[in-house]
Protein backbone atom coordinates (compact mmCIF):
# COMPACT_ATOMS: atom_id res chain seq x y z
CA UNK A 1 0.00 0.00 0.00
CA UNK A 2 1.14 3.74 -0.88
CA UNK A 3 2.00 6.13 1.59
CA UNK A 4 -1.15 8.34 0.17
CA UNK A 5 -3.44 4.77 0.59
CA UNK A 6 -2.22 4.99 4.03
CA UNK A 7 -3.11 8.38 4.58
CA UNK A 8 -6.31 7.88 3.05
CA UNK A 9 -7.11 4.77 4.82
CA UNK A 10 -6.20 7.03 8.05
CA UNK A 11 -8.57 9.75 7.09
CA UNK A 12 -11.59 7.82 6.47
CA UNK A 13 -11.55 5.39 9.55
CA UNK A 14 -10.40 8.43 11.53
CA UNK A 15 -7.25 6.84 12.86
CA UNK A 16 -5.26 10.00 12.05
CA UNK A 17 -3.90 12.77 13.80
CA UNK A 18 -5.41 15.92 13.06
CA UNK A 19 -3.00 18.97 13.56
CA UNK A 20 -4.27 22.12 13.79
CA UNK A 21 -1.75 25.28 13.56
CA UNK A 22 -2.98 28.42 14.78
CA UNK A 23 -5.66 28.69 17.01
CA UNK A 24 -7.40 31.62 16.71
CA UNK A 25 -10.80 32.31 15.11
CA UNK A 26 -10.44 30.07 11.84
CA UNK A 27 -8.01 27.19 14.21
CA UNK A 28 -10.24 26.65 17.04
CA UNK A 29 -13.69 25.96 15.42
CA UNK A 30 -12.12 23.64 13.30
CA UNK A 31 -10.74 21.66 16.42
CA UNK A 32 -13.56 21.76 17.61
CA UNK A 33 -15.55 19.89 14.65
CA UNK A 34 -12.87 17.17 14.08
CA UNK A 35 -12.62 16.73 17.82
CA UNK A 36 -16.64 16.21 17.87
CA UNK A 37 -16.22 13.02 14.66
CA UNK A 38 -13.73 11.31 16.57
CA UNK A 39 -10.72 12.46 15.40
CA UNK A 40 -7.51 12.97 17.57
CA UNK A 41 -6.67 16.80 17.58
CA UNK A 42 -3.45 18.29 18.80
CA UNK A 43 -3.63 22.28 18.34
CA UNK A 44 -0.15 24.01 17.66
CA UNK A 45 0.13 27.60 18.44
CA UNK A 46 2.98 29.93 19.42
CA UNK A 47 1.21 31.93 21.43
CA UNK A 48 1.63 30.14 25.12
CA UNK A 49 -1.30 32.32 26.96
CA UNK A 50 -3.33 30.41 24.41
CA UNK A 51 -2.34 26.73 25.09
CA UNK A 52 -2.50 27.08 28.72
CA UNK A 53 -5.58 28.07 28.64
CA UNK A 54 -7.18 25.93 26.20
CA UNK A 55 -5.49 22.67 28.20
CA UNK A 56 -7.45 23.91 30.97
CA UNK A 57 -10.35 23.65 29.12
CA UNK A 58 -10.61 27.39 28.71
CA UNK A 59 -12.29 29.53 25.34
CA UNK A 60 -10.50 33.34 24.52
CA UNK A 61 -13.35 34.11 21.80
CA UNK A 62 -16.58 35.04 22.56
CA UNK A 63 -18.86 32.41 20.45
CA UNK A 64 -16.97 29.79 21.69
CA UNK A 65 -18.02 28.87 25.26
CA UNK A 66 -15.73 27.43 27.98
CA UNK A 67 -17.86 24.66 27.61
CA UNK A 68 -17.07 23.34 24.09
CA UNK A 69 -13.56 23.96 24.78
CA UNK A 70 -13.59 21.40 27.75
CA UNK A 71 -15.57 18.83 25.82
CA UNK A 72 -13.20 19.00 22.91
CA UNK A 73 -10.17 18.17 26.14
CA UNK A 74 -12.18 15.50 27.61
CA UNK A 75 -12.08 13.76 23.89
CA UNK A 76 -8.13 14.71 24.42
CA UNK A 77 -7.68 17.26 22.62
CA UNK A 78 -4.63 18.72 23.54
CA UNK A 79 -2.91 22.48 22.91
CA UNK A 80 1.31 22.93 22.55
CA UNK A 81 3.61 25.35 21.51
CA UNK A 82 6.24 23.08 20.67
CA UNK A 83 6.69 22.40 17.01
CA UNK A 84 8.47 19.30 17.45
CA UNK A 85 5.10 17.20 18.20
CA UNK A 86 3.97 18.14 14.16
CA UNK A 87 5.71 14.46 13.61
CA UNK A 88 2.81 13.23 15.32
CA UNK A 89 -0.19 14.49 13.24
CA UNK A 90 -1.04 12.90 10.03
CA UNK A 91 -2.68 15.99 8.87
CA UNK A 92 -1.13 19.71 9.41
CA UNK A 93 -3.52 22.59 8.71
CA UNK A 94 -2.18 25.66 8.71
CA UNK A 95 -4.52 28.86 10.16
CA UNK A 96 -2.11 31.47 10.56
CA UNK A 97 -2.67 35.26 10.31
CA UNK A 98 -1.88 36.85 6.96
CA UNK A 99 -1.64 40.79 7.49
CA UNK A 100 -0.46 43.97 5.55
CA UNK A 101 2.63 45.82 6.17
CA UNK A 102 2.66 49.61 6.75
CA UNK A 103 2.82 49.81 3.58
CA UNK A 104 -0.36 47.65 2.80
CA UNK A 105 2.25 44.98 1.23
CA UNK A 106 1.75 41.37 2.33
CA UNK A 107 2.45 40.01 5.30
CA UNK A 108 3.10 36.73 4.62
CA UNK A 109 5.60 35.88 7.18
CA UNK A 110 3.53 34.04 9.73
CA UNK A 111 2.91 31.52 6.57
CA UNK A 112 6.85 31.14 6.31
CA UNK A 113 8.06 31.10 9.66
CA UNK A 114 5.43 28.68 10.42
CA UNK A 115 6.51 26.05 7.47
CA UNK A 116 9.93 26.91 8.44
CA UNK A 117 9.40 25.57 11.86
CA UNK A 118 7.06 22.80 10.57
CA UNK A 119 10.20 21.60 7.83
CA UNK A 120 12.06 19.89 10.36
CA UNK A 121 9.74 17.56 11.80
CA UNK A 122 8.13 16.70 8.54
CA UNK A 123 8.14 13.00 7.39
CA UNK A 124 6.44 10.58 4.74
CA UNK A 125 2.33 10.17 4.68
CA UNK A 126 1.50 13.97 6.33
CA UNK A 127 -0.80 15.99 4.15
CA UNK A 128 -0.46 19.66 4.65
CA UNK A 129 -3.21 22.47 4.06
CA UNK A 130 -2.95 26.39 3.85
CA UNK A 131 -6.28 27.91 5.07
CA UNK A 132 -4.64 31.69 5.46
CA UNK A 133 -5.53 33.97 2.68
CA UNK A 134 -3.31 34.87 0.63
CA UNK A 135 -2.48 36.06 -3.20
CA UNK A 136 -2.22 33.31 -5.59
CA UNK A 137 1.10 31.41 -5.62
CA UNK A 138 1.76 31.55 -2.59
CA UNK A 139 1.40 27.84 -1.65
CA UNK A 140 3.27 26.73 -5.63
CA UNK A 141 6.53 29.98 -4.39
CA UNK A 142 6.59 29.59 -0.73
CA UNK A 143 5.37 26.13 0.80
CA UNK A 144 6.32 23.92 -2.08
CA UNK A 145 10.31 24.54 -2.14
CA UNK A 146 10.40 25.10 2.01
CA UNK A 147 8.56 21.34 2.01
CA UNK A 148 10.57 19.38 -0.59
CA UNK A 149 13.82 21.03 1.33
CA UNK A 150 12.98 18.50 3.64
CA UNK A 151 13.68 15.50 1.50
CA UNK A 152 10.17 14.63 0.72
CA UNK A 153 8.77 14.58 -2.61
CA UNK A 154 5.03 16.43 -2.74
CA UNK A 155 2.59 14.34 -4.43
CA UNK A 156 4.21 11.17 -3.78
CA UNK A 157 5.46 10.75 0.10
CA UNK A 158 3.68 14.19 1.37
CA UNK A 159 0.72 15.99 0.16
CA UNK A 160 0.38 20.16 -0.50
CA UNK A 161 -3.38 21.66 -0.29
CA UNK A 162 -4.42 25.24 -0.62
CA UNK A 163 -7.88 25.46 0.85
CA UNK A 164 -9.17 28.57 1.87
CA UNK A 165 -10.97 29.47 5.06
CA UNK A 166 -14.96 30.64 5.18
CA UNK A 167 -15.68 31.86 8.45
CA UNK A 168 -18.64 34.33 9.53
CA UNK A 169 -18.49 34.56 13.00
CA UNK A 170 -21.94 35.73 14.70
CA UNK A 171 -23.60 33.93 11.76
CA UNK A 172 -26.21 31.52 13.68
CA UNK A 173 -27.00 30.10 10.12
CA UNK A 174 -23.59 28.67 8.77
CA UNK A 175 -20.89 26.99 10.99
CA UNK A 176 -17.85 24.89 9.63
CA UNK A 177 -20.11 22.11 8.56
CA UNK A 178 -22.20 23.52 6.58
CA UNK A 179 -19.95 25.93 4.86
CA UNK A 180 -19.30 24.65 1.44
CA UNK A 181 -14.71 23.80 1.60
CA UNK A 182 -12.72 24.85 -1.66
CA UNK A 183 -9.88 22.91 -2.24
CA UNK A 184 -7.03 22.46 -4.69
CA UNK A 185 -4.08 20.76 -4.81
CA UNK A 186 -0.29 20.58 -5.72
CA UNK A 187 -0.90 17.72 -7.91
CA UNK A 188 -3.88 15.15 -8.59
CA UNK A 189 -2.62 13.12 -5.72
CA UNK A 190 -2.58 16.35 -3.50
CA UNK A 191 -6.12 17.11 -4.53
CA UNK A 192 -7.05 13.42 -3.57
CA UNK A 193 -5.92 13.49 -0.26
CA UNK A 194 -7.02 17.09 0.53
CA UNK A 195 -10.85 16.39 -0.54
CA UNK A 196 -10.60 12.84 1.51
CA UNK A 197 -9.29 15.08 4.78
CA UNK A 198 -12.32 17.90 4.42
CA UNK A 199 -14.97 15.12 2.82
CA UNK A 200 -15.20 13.47 6.69
CA UNK A 201 -15.81 16.75 8.57
CA UNK A 202 -16.99 19.33 5.52
CA UNK A 203 -20.34 18.58 4.08
CA UNK A 204 -20.02 20.09 0.54
CA UNK A 205 -16.54 19.80 -0.69
CA UNK A 206 -15.54 21.92 -3.84
CA UNK A 207 -12.56 20.61 -5.82
CA UNK A 208 -10.47 23.24 -7.97
CA UNK A 209 -7.95 22.30 -10.52
CA UNK A 210 -4.97 24.11 -8.74
CA UNK A 211 -3.83 25.59 -5.32
CA UNK A 212 -3.87 28.62 -7.42
CA UNK A 213 -7.23 28.35 -8.25
CA UNK A 214 -8.11 28.26 -4.20
CA UNK A 215 -6.68 31.40 -3.64
CA UNK A 216 -7.81 33.31 -6.13
CA UNK A 217 -11.45 32.00 -5.42
CA UNK A 218 -11.17 33.28 -2.05
CA UNK A 219 -9.73 36.92 -2.72
CA UNK A 220 -12.60 37.49 -5.54
CA UNK A 221 -15.53 36.45 -2.93
CA UNK A 222 -13.97 38.89 -0.71
CA UNK A 223 -13.04 41.62 -3.20
CA UNK A 224 -16.79 40.95 -4.48
CA UNK A 225 -17.75 42.30 -1.05
CA UNK A 226 -15.26 44.83 -0.94
CA UNK A 227 -16.07 46.79 -4.56
CA UNK A 228 -19.93 46.56 -3.63
CA UNK A 229 -19.70 48.18 -0.41
CA UNK A 230 -17.12 50.95 -1.63
CA UNK A 231 -19.79 51.33 -4.57
CA UNK A 232 -22.60 52.09 -1.55
CA UNK A 233 -20.32 53.92 0.45
CA UNK A 234 -18.95 56.82 -2.35
CA UNK A 235 -23.06 56.16 -3.24
CA UNK A 236 -23.60 57.44 0.94
CA UNK A 237 -21.83 60.77 0.43
CA UNK A 238 -23.18 61.62 -2.98
CA UNK A 239 -27.00 60.87 -1.57
CA UNK A 240 -25.87 62.65 1.44
CA UNK A 241 -24.77 65.80 -0.23
CA UNK A 242 -28.65 65.46 -2.01
CA UNK A 243 -30.29 65.28 1.30
CA UNK A 244 -31.14 61.64 0.10
CA UNK A 245 -31.48 58.58 2.52
CA UNK A 246 -28.96 55.71 1.47
CA UNK A 247 -30.46 53.19 3.25
CA UNK A 248 -33.72 54.34 2.53
CA UNK A 249 -32.81 54.01 -1.40
CA UNK A 250 -31.06 50.15 -0.83
CA UNK A 251 -34.33 49.33 0.97
CA UNK A 252 -36.15 50.09 -1.87
CA UNK A 253 -33.85 49.06 -4.58
CA UNK A 254 -33.72 45.56 -3.03
CA UNK A 255 -37.45 45.02 -3.73
CA UNK A 256 -36.35 44.76 -7.26
CA UNK A 257 -36.40 40.65 -7.36
CA UNK A 258 -33.67 39.92 -9.60
CA UNK A 259 -30.41 42.06 -10.83
CA UNK A 260 -29.63 43.79 -7.28
CA UNK A 261 -28.03 42.06 -4.33
CA UNK A 262 -28.25 45.01 -0.97
CA UNK A 263 -24.85 46.07 0.08
CA UNK A 264 -25.43 48.66 3.03
CA UNK A 265 -22.62 51.82 3.79
CA UNK A 266 -20.97 51.63 7.11
CA UNK A 267 -17.81 53.51 8.71
CA UNK A 268 -15.39 51.35 6.64
CA UNK A 269 -14.38 47.82 6.39
CA UNK A 270 -13.36 45.32 9.00
CA UNK A 271 -12.67 42.00 10.20
CA UNK A 272 -9.60 39.96 9.08
CA UNK A 273 -10.06 39.46 4.94
CA UNK A 274 -12.47 41.93 3.52
CA UNK A 275 -9.83 44.96 4.03
CA UNK A 276 -6.74 43.27 3.53
CA UNK A 277 -7.61 40.32 0.52
CA UNK A 278 -7.64 43.21 -2.15
CA UNK A 279 -4.61 44.16 -1.71
CA UNK A 280 -2.96 41.16 -2.33
CA UNK A 281 -4.67 40.41 -5.66
CA UNK A 282 -3.31 44.36 -6.30
CA UNK A 283 0.32 43.56 -5.21
CA UNK A 284 0.58 40.07 -7.17
CA UNK A 285 -0.68 41.78 -10.26
CA UNK A 286 1.71 44.06 -10.50
CA UNK A 287 4.18 41.27 -10.94
CA UNK A 288 2.22 40.76 -14.17
CA UNK A 289 2.71 44.53 -15.77
CA UNK A 290 -1.21 45.02 -14.08
CA UNK A 291 -2.82 47.39 -12.44
CA UNK A 292 -6.17 46.46 -10.70
CA UNK A 293 -7.70 50.46 -10.95
CA UNK A 294 -11.54 49.11 -9.57
CA UNK A 295 -10.30 47.28 -6.77
CA UNK A 296 -7.71 49.99 -5.99
CA UNK A 297 -10.28 52.53 -6.23
CA UNK A 298 -13.03 50.69 -4.07
CA UNK A 299 -10.10 49.89 -1.28
CA UNK A 300 -9.57 54.44 -1.32
CA UNK A 301 -13.45 54.73 -0.50
CA UNK A 302 -13.56 51.95 1.79
CA UNK A 303 -10.69 53.28 3.73
CA UNK A 304 -11.59 56.92 3.53
CA UNK A 305 -14.96 56.23 5.63
CA UNK A 306 -13.23 56.87 8.80
CA UNK A 307 -12.41 60.29 7.81
CA UNK A 308 -15.67 61.46 6.33
CA UNK A 309 -17.29 60.27 9.78
CA UNK A 310 -15.13 62.51 11.22
CA UNK A 311 -15.71 65.51 9.50
CA UNK A 312 -19.08 64.59 9.86
CA UNK A 313 -19.19 64.45 13.38
CA UNK A 314 -17.20 68.28 13.22
CA UNK A 315 -19.60 69.63 11.62
CA UNK A 316 -22.31 68.28 13.99
CA UNK A 317 -20.23 69.79 16.90
CA UNK A 318 -19.56 73.61 14.80
CA UNK A 319 -23.48 73.19 14.69
CA UNK A 320 -23.24 73.29 18.37
CA UNK A 321 -20.76 76.11 18.77
CA UNK A 322 -18.05 73.40 19.85
CA UNK A 323 -14.40 72.38 19.02
CA UNK A 324 -13.63 68.57 18.55
CA UNK A 325 -10.58 69.58 20.24
CA UNK A 326 -11.51 69.09 24.21
CA UNK A 327 -14.91 67.49 23.11
CA UNK A 328 -15.86 63.99 25.33
CA UNK A 329 -16.73 61.30 22.29
CA UNK A 330 -18.44 58.07 23.15
CA UNK A 331 -17.71 55.73 20.48
CA UNK A 332 -20.70 52.37 20.37
CA UNK A 333 -19.06 49.70 19.10
CA UNK A 334 -15.42 49.26 18.19
CA UNK A 335 -15.82 44.85 16.93
CA UNK A 336 -15.24 45.25 13.15
CA UNK A 337 -19.08 43.92 13.33
CA UNK A 338 -22.32 43.44 15.23
CA UNK A 339 -22.76 40.91 18.22
CA UNK A 340 -18.74 39.88 17.49
CA UNK A 341 -15.54 40.40 20.12
CA UNK A 342 -12.91 40.55 16.87
CA UNK A 343 -11.51 44.04 16.57
CA UNK A 344 -9.17 43.16 14.08
CA UNK A 345 -9.21 45.94 11.01
CA UNK A 346 -12.11 47.75 12.76
CA UNK A 347 -12.63 50.89 11.19
CA UNK A 348 -13.83 52.19 14.70
CA UNK A 349 -10.10 51.84 15.76
CA UNK A 350 -9.24 53.87 12.95
CA UNK A 351 -12.04 56.78 14.09
CA UNK A 352 -10.71 56.28 17.60
CA UNK A 353 -7.22 57.33 16.64
CA UNK A 354 -8.67 60.00 14.39
CA UNK A 355 -11.16 61.74 16.78
CA UNK A 356 -8.06 61.71 19.45
CA UNK A 357 -5.08 62.78 16.87
CA UNK A 358 -7.67 65.81 16.98
CA UNK A 359 -7.64 66.67 20.27
CA UNK A 360 -10.59 64.90 21.76
CA UNK A 361 -11.18 63.08 24.27
CA UNK A 362 -12.22 59.21 23.31
CA UNK A 363 -14.03 56.79 25.15
CA UNK A 364 -16.04 53.42 23.93
CA UNK A 365 -18.94 50.82 25.04
CA UNK A 366 -18.98 47.42 23.56
CA UNK A 367 -20.83 44.84 25.04
CA UNK A 368 -18.63 42.42 23.45
CA UNK A 369 -15.15 43.81 23.92
CA UNK A 370 -14.79 44.97 27.93
CA UNK A 371 -11.01 45.98 27.63
CA UNK A 372 -9.69 47.35 24.50
CA UNK A 373 -7.08 44.79 23.60
CA UNK A 374 -3.82 44.24 22.95
CA UNK A 375 -2.94 44.98 19.06
CA UNK A 376 0.16 45.68 16.70
CA UNK A 377 -1.00 48.83 15.25
CA UNK A 378 -3.32 50.02 17.85
CA UNK A 379 -2.88 51.11 21.33
CA UNK A 380 -5.73 52.31 23.46
CA UNK A 381 -5.36 51.84 27.76
CA UNK A 382 -9.67 51.83 27.84
CA UNK A 383 -12.58 49.84 29.30
CA UNK A 384 -16.06 49.96 27.67
CA UNK A 385 -18.43 52.08 30.04
CA UNK A 386 -21.24 51.14 31.59
CA UNK A 387 -24.61 53.40 28.77
CA UNK A 388 -27.16 55.06 31.25
CA UNK A 389 -29.16 58.13 30.62
CA UNK A 390 -26.51 59.94 33.06
CA UNK A 391 -23.16 58.65 31.76
CA UNK A 392 -24.91 59.39 27.74
CA UNK A 393 -25.62 63.48 29.33
CA UNK A 394 -21.40 63.53 30.24
CA UNK A 395 -20.61 63.33 26.42
CA UNK A 396 -20.91 66.13 23.51
CA UNK A 397 -21.24 63.19 20.76
CA UNK A 398 -21.90 59.87 20.46
CA UNK A 399 -20.71 57.85 17.34
CA UNK A 400 -22.95 54.32 16.46
CA UNK A 401 -19.86 52.57 14.60
CA UNK A 402 -20.95 49.25 15.25
CA UNK A 403 -24.94 48.24 15.45
CA UNK A 404 -24.72 45.64 18.31
CA UNK A 405 -28.17 43.94 18.95
CA UNK A 406 -27.84 44.28 22.97
CA UNK A 407 -27.59 48.24 22.95
CA UNK A 408 -30.66 50.07 24.01
CA UNK A 409 -31.34 52.29 21.08
CA UNK A 410 -34.23 54.08 22.74
CA UNK A 411 -31.79 55.50 25.54
CA UNK A 412 -29.44 56.10 23.49
CA UNK A 413 -31.81 58.25 20.47
CA UNK A 414 -32.92 60.19 23.72
CA UNK A 415 -30.52 60.83 25.78
CA UNK A 416 -27.49 61.76 23.84
CA UNK A 417 -26.87 65.60 22.92
CA UNK A 418 -25.21 64.66 19.53
CA UNK A 419 -25.48 60.86 17.85
CA UNK A 420 -23.54 59.90 14.60
CA UNK A 421 -24.99 57.21 13.26
CA UNK A 422 -22.82 55.06 10.76
CA UNK A 423 -24.84 52.19 10.39
CA UNK A 424 -28.54 53.27 9.29
CA UNK A 425 -29.78 52.34 12.59
CA UNK A 426 -31.99 55.61 13.38
CA UNK A 427 -34.64 56.17 10.31
CA UNK A 428 -36.58 58.57 11.94
CA UNK A 429 -35.47 61.99 11.29
CA UNK A 430 -34.63 63.43 14.80
CA UNK A 431 -32.52 67.37 15.69
CA UNK A 432 -29.60 65.70 17.67
CA UNK A 433 -29.38 62.65 14.99
CA UNK A 434 -26.43 62.81 11.76
CA UNK A 435 -26.52 60.07 9.35
CA UNK A 436 -23.13 59.51 8.49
Amino acid sequence: MSCRQELISKLEGKTAVIGIVGLGYVGLPLMIRYNAIGYSVLGIDIDADKVSRLNRGQSYIEHISDESIAIARSKGFEATNEFSRAGECDALILCVPTPLNKYREPDISFVTKTTDALVPFLREGQVISLESTTYPGTTEEELLPRVEASGLTVGESLFLVYSPEREDPGNQNFATRNIPKIVGGHTQYCLEVGQTLYRQAIDTVVPVSTTKAAEMTKLLENIHRAVNIGLVNEMKIVADKMGIDIFEVVDAAATKPFGFTPYYPGPGLGGHCIPIDPFYLTWKAREYGLHTRFIELAGEVNTSMPHWIVTKLMDGLNDQCKALKGSRILVLGIAYKKNVDDVRESPSVDIMELLQGKGAIVEYSDPHVHSFPKMREHKFDLHSVRITKESLHGYDAVVLATDHDAFDYDLIAEQSVLLIDTRGKFRATQSNIIKA
